[in-house]
């Protein structure tokens, strides 16, 4: 399967960061094609300029710093996304990166009579999400109803083909847990992404 993997936490030496990197050795593992971003390494820029907000309205080519995430976004059949989650969302960075990459004419076409968006990344048919909040699960849940989720599982994935199959893997009050927890939640994203 080929994997376009985004990563989007400032800190390298975070837990988020090793599990990056372990999900990453998974899908070589198993014999996967990987294209791994790094969006802070990168030094990504997720501040849409008015010019290119205009160009959303029509057709208008992306800007050329946009390609290579472009590319390997049409390229893929499967993303996978890492990042905290701070105040119920994701980073500016990530934000940016989907603001600027999942445009018109890559991620959705724009019907000329303003009719319903259509999704325009069929080649993507699955997604996964590693997370960590330093909120504990009940506020996430049950209190904030689960924004993030809601962004990347009904809106984002909703520009992909038909999904077969989909992870979203969250570690709550990660500040607060053992490194037993720690360690036994990165086993079971390894686990769940052997099988991805």
């Amino acid at each position: 399967m080929k994997v376009n993997v985004v990563y989007a936490h400032p800190a390298q030496d975070s837990y988020l960061a090793s599990l990056h990197r372990r999900v990453v050795e998974v899908l070589k593992a198993r014999g996967d094609e990987v294209v791994d971003f790094d969006l802070y390494a990168m030094q990504f820029d997720p501040v849409m300029q008015v010019e290119e907000l205009k160009g959303h309205a029509g057709p208008s080519p992306a800007p050329a710093d946009l390609q290579v995430y472009i590319d390997a976004l049409q390229w893929a059949e499967a993303c996978v996304f890492f990042f905290p989650t701070w105040w119920s969302g994701m980073p500016a960075m990530l934000k940016g990166y989907f603001d600027r990459v999942w445009r018109p004419g890559v991620a959705f076409e724009l019907p000329a009579d303003g009719g319903t968006i259509k999704p325009a990344l069929v080649n993507i048919r699955r997604m996964g999400v590693v997370t960590n909040f330093g909120s504990p699960w009940w506020y996430t849940r049950l209190y904030m109803r689960d924004p993030g989720r809601k962004v990347l599982l009904r809106g984002l994935k909703s520009m992909c083909g038909r999904t077969e199959k989909h992870l979203y893997l969250a570690k709550y009050s990660v500040e607060s847990i053992t490194r037993e927890e720690r360690k036994k939640f990165a086993r079971e994203v390894e686990r769940r992404f052997e099988r991805f």
